[in-house]
């Protein structure tokens, strides 16, 4: 076991790996008596925005 305020390095191998692989969101670690016990992530996708013209553009022909 580790003493308090050490962290294992598989801990640390693991976090690496899920920040790498996050191109956007949050990565939340839990930590019990000093210890990591928990690491949560989520992912957010980013999509693509219309042109503010084209939108306008979409509803006025769907109105009509």
């Amino acid at each position: 076991m580790l003493s308090k305020g050490q962290i294992d390095e598989q801990v640390i191998e693991k976090d690496k790996v899920l920040l790498e692989s996050l191109e956007y969101g949050t990565v939340q670690i839990t930590v019990h008596n000093s210890q990591v016990t928990k690491v949560d992530t989520i992912e957010k996708h980013r999509l693509p925005l219309l042109a503010k013209g084209k939108t306008q553009q979409k509803h006025a022909k769907k109105q009509k």
